[in-house]
């Protein structure tokens, strides 16, 4: 049966007289790392929740940073989040780490692979594959430039007389760039994203072989979780869009029976930020990710609170319960990977079709005066639109102006939705700890990402962290304890039903789970006081009080009702 799954799939991509050696060099593969795989568990549940994180997010004078995140996550997040996504871990040459110059490599500034292996101990990781593209610093791009022969069909050539207005432009960089070899031939090759970052030819076998290896490797060391970059641009038709193509779908799904089979419990997650239809393709029939990243959920969340106004965002999650109900709940194995704030911007394609031009613009306007900046993308017809919002999740929310107090209500407020919505939560770094803009390091570096990716001493966190009434104290303690509650509700599986209710415009709320394991989520979205008329009444998990049926909540006051 698995042999057989192969070759169909290896036959689709690469052809009948190709596939016997491919399918046996494959079969090396999985005998090369069988048995090499820690016991993951089978599948995600409530108590599934994951911390997104550079490797030296958090450093310490004398200390490798993957080891000062060890001390701080054990001391703080042991019991609290089950799993820690890692960004790219390996040696790199830009774009903070997604230009990776060996997939095989920790980066000797974090540490090496015995730090991974000892965060793995309390802790299920999460790696990066940037297997779109490679650092053009890498020994594989090198060795083509040099004319070795093993490299030569690991890259995409092209001629820049030809018609590429077709293809998808995710940022404002050529779609070729041209190097020179050893031998002076001029070459332009495919360079979806930038310069440094230089396009894998999958439609060569030794490319598809490659990543299957790395991703067998992964797996082995701690890699419960692999979150595949980028993943939609991996196959190349010049003429088409070059995204989301058939044989995209084939090689993750390749990639899914390959593990399932070798690596039992490793999760594939893709991460694909465009709009919705596109983005959920990558659950195939429930063959291809275990996750996908749910894209629309940052940007509705922002606008919702920036508008005080839950419409749009209610019709959109109405249409996610019943997508979810009919694709998801009938496969045990398939679930939304739920985030509000990550290393990278908040994504703008992903409300296409969903907000109005005008509520982007809103957006924009919003973010840059609260001083994020947005990115902008090339279109086919010459023109440019929104692509990403730079910006801190919380300085989103908020205004300058607003009090400490103010600032962590509203940013908890939207930090509850995350933990209740279908799916599993992904809570950033800066988000944990109630971080603001970091002006001076995206001015400093003219990278507008870096807005949100400061870099942070441990000793001085830990102060600040025990600061009572600090915005870091009061986000971190009622952050980690909401986690805590959450965990202990099989409500919040993601397999539990989710029932969207539309009660008022300044209201978000949603019902999790049946039967005795049912939670009903109510959020003040709004400055406010809003009434809440439900049918029932509860136990109020977030603030431990009965509720009857009615009842006020304050400005961005939410409740985890508990039924009677």
């Amino acid at each position: 049966m698995f042999k057989n799954q192969i070759r169909e799939k290896v036959t689709l991509l690469y052809g009948q007289e190709q596939a016997g050696q491919i399918c046996e060099s494959i079969l090396t593969l999985v005998e090369k790392w069988q048995g090499k795989t820690p016991a993951y568990q089978p599948w995600v549940d409530q108590t599934s929740s994951y911390l997104i994180t550079y490797g030296d997010s958090i450093s310490q004078q004398g200390q490798a940073p993957l080891a000062t995140l060890k001390t701080f996550a054990d001391k703080h997040l042991k019991g609290v989040l089950s799993n820690i996504h890692i960004l790219p871990m390996f040696p790199y040459t830009s774009d903070d780490g997604f230009s990776v110059v060996d997939y095989r490599a920790v980066d000797s500034d974090l540490g090496d692979w015995s730090d991974l292996n000892a965060l793995a101990e309390n802790f299920d990781l999460m790696y990066d594959c940037v297997i779109n593209h490679i650092s053009q610093s890498s020994d594989w791009f090198q060795g083509y430039l040099t004319g070795e022969e093993a490299y030569q069909d690991y890259f995409i050539v092209s001629d820049p007389a030809l018609d590429h207005s077709s293809v998808t432009r995710p940022r404002a960089f050529p779609v070729l760039t041209p190097f020179q070899k050893a031998d002076g031939e001029t070459v332009h090759i495919w360079t979806t994203f930038s310069p440094d970052q230089i396009d894998i030819n999958f439609k060569s076998p030794k490319v598809l072989l490659e990543s299957i290896d790395i991703l067998l490797m992964y797996a082995a060391n701690g890699g419960r979780s692999i979150r595949l970059d980028a993943i939609g641009f991996i196959w190349k038709v010049l003429g088409s869009s070059c995204i989301h193509l058939p044989q995209t779908h084939e090689i993750i799904k390749l990639w899914r029976i390959i593990l399932d089979h070798t690596a039992k419990g490793c999760l594939l997650i893709t991460e694909t930020n465009v709009p919705h239809q596109e983005n959920i393709s990558y659950f195939g029939n429930a063959d291809e990710a275990h996750m996908v990243y749910q894209f629309p959920l940052p940007p509705l969340t922002l606008h919702a609170f920036l508008s005080q106004d839950s419409r749009v965002l209610t019709k959109w999650a109405e249409g996610l319960t019943l997508e979810a109900a009919a694709n998801l709940q009938a496969a045990s194995k398939t679930t939304y990977f739920n985030f509000l704030a990550s290393h990278d911007g908040i994504g703008v394609r992903p409300t296409e079709g969903i907000l109005k031009d005008s509520d982007r613009s809103m957006m924009c306007r919003e973010v840059e005066r609260k001083g994020g900046r947005v990115n902008y993308k090339n279109n086919s017809d010459g023109s440019q639109s929104p692509y990403e919002l730079n910006i801190n999740y919380l300085s989103a929310l908020t205004e300058p102006a607003d009090s400490t107090q103010q600032k962590a209500a509203k940013f908890l407020a939207a930090q509850s939705l995350l933990l209740s919505f279908i799916g599993v939560p992904a809570v950033y770094y800066h988000s944990l700890l109630g971080s603001e803009n970091d002006i001076q390091g995206m001015q400093e570096s003219g990278i507008n990402r870096r807005i949100n990716r400061e870099k942070l001493d441990l000793s001085v966190l830990e102060t600040e962290l025990m600061e009572e009434g600090s915005l870091r104290n009061i986000i971190c303690t009622e952050l980690t304890r909401l986690l805590r509650i959450r965990s202990s509700q099989a409500a919040f599986s993601p397999q539990s039903k989710q029932q969207v209710l539309n009660l008022s415009c300044g209201l978000f709320a949603l019902i999790r789970g049946e039967d005795e394991d049912t939670v009903t989520y109510v959020m003040n979205l709004t400055e406010q006081p809003q009434q809440a008329s439900l049918l029932y009444s509860g136990y109020d998990l977030v603030s431990g009080r009965k509720l009857n049926s009615e009842f006020t909540l304050e400005a961005y006051q939410f409740v985890w009702l508990k039924h009677h």
